[in-house]
C-alpha cells in the first residue's frame, strides 16, 4: 500500500502521518483500488483487506487502527485506554456521527475518510497527544478544528506547541459552492474576502477550506508558522486520491491517519 507522507513545520520524532492513495486503478470502479471506508457501498471484504493491509504495514493490530463513522459534524472523541476496553459494539457506537479523534495513547492510529473534504492531523509531541479531524464545508462552518485543538489541551496539550498539517482535499478552483454555503461562512463570521473568489465567466463561489480551515486554527491558538497545507487536490487527482465529485458519493474514500511509535 502507497502511503503519501504528510509534512510537519518541524522534524517530529515519534509522530508520523500520511494519506493512503488509491494504489493501481482497475477498470471504471468507483471504489478501485485501496478503500478503508465501510459506509460508502463498497465489498465488506475488500475493505477489511485494506485495514489489515495497513495495519501490518503500520506495525499495529487490527484493533489499535480507528476511524470514526463521520456525518460531517462536529463532534470529538477521545480514544483511551477506556476506549479500548470496551467491546466492538460500545466502540462502534461511541464511533457514531463522530468527525474527529484525540488519543493520548502510543501505538494507535487514529485517522478519517475523505473524498474531497479537508482531513486535519494535528500533534503536540512533547504532551504526547495527537489528534485528526475530518473537515467538509459544514464541519468548517462550525469549526471543527478548534473543537479538537480544545480537547487537545484538555489532554495536556498547548495551543501554541500544536502543529497541524492537512491532507488532499479538494482545491479552491475546484469547489464550487452555491450562495446558501458562502451565506453560511459569512453567518460564522468567517473572512470571505480571502476564502471566497468568484467565477468570472460564471459569477460562481468558490471557496477555499483549507485556507478556512487555517483561520479557524489561528484562532484557537495555533501558530501560523505551525500549520501546513496539502498542495494535492483531490479532483484533480482524482486517480491518486477519490473525490466523491469526481466518481461520486458511492465511492472510495481517502484515509488520513496520524499516530505515535511505540518506544
Amino acid at each position: 500500500m502507497e502511503l503519501e507522507k504528510l509534512d510537519f513545520a518541524r522534524p517530529l520524532v515519534d509522530v508520523e502521518a500520511f494519506s493512503t492513495t488509491r494504489g493501481e486503478v482497475s477498470g471504471k470502479s468507483a471504489y478501485s483500488g485501496v478503500n478503508l471506508c465501510d459506509y460508502v457501498g463498497d465489498d465488506a471484504l475488500r475493505v477489511l483487506d485494506a485495514r489489515l493491509t495497513l495495519a501490518m504495514q503500520l506495525g499495529i493490530d487490527l484493533d489499535d487502527l480507528v476511524m470514526p463513522r463521520q456525518t460531517h459534524s462536529c463532534r470529538v472523541a477521545v480514544i483511551n485506554e477506556d476506549f479500548l476496553s470496551l467491546d466492538i459494539e460500545k466502540q462502534e457506537a461511541a464511533l457514531e456521527g463522530v468527525d474527529a479523534l484525540v488519543t493520548p495513547l502510543s501505538g494507535v492510529a487514529i485517522g478519517v475518510n475523505t473524498a474531497d473534504c479537508v482531513p486535519i492531523v494535528l500533534a503536540d509531541e512533547a504532551a504526547g497527544v495527537i489528534a485528526v479531524a475530518h473537515a467538509g464545508w459544514r464541519g468548517t462552518v462550525g469549526c471543527i478544528a478548534r473543537a479538537v485543538v480544545e480537547e487537545m489541551c484538555r489532554q495536556g496539550a498547548q495551543a501554541e506547541r500544536i502543529v497541524a498539517s492537512m491532507g488532499p482535499s479538494i482545491c479552491q478552483d475546484c469547489f464550487e459552492v452555491g450562495d446558501e454555503v458562502v451565506e453560511a461562512f459569512e453567518k460564522a463570521r468567517f473572512d470571505l474576502g480571502t476564502i471566497v473568489a468568484r467565477d468570472a465567466s460564471t459569477g460562481k463561489a468558490h471557496i477555499d477550506l483549507r485556507a478556512a480551515n487555517r483561520d479557524v486554527l489561528i484562532a484557537a491558538g495555533v501558530p501560523a508558522g505551525n500549520i501546513v497545507q496539502s498542495q494535492h487536490c483531490s479532483r484533480c487527482e482524482h486517480g491518486r486520491f477519490f473525490s466523491a465529485r469526481r466518481l461520486g458519493i458511492d465511492s472510495g474514500r481517502t484515509f488520513t491517519g496520524i499516530y505515535r511509535k511505540l518506544r
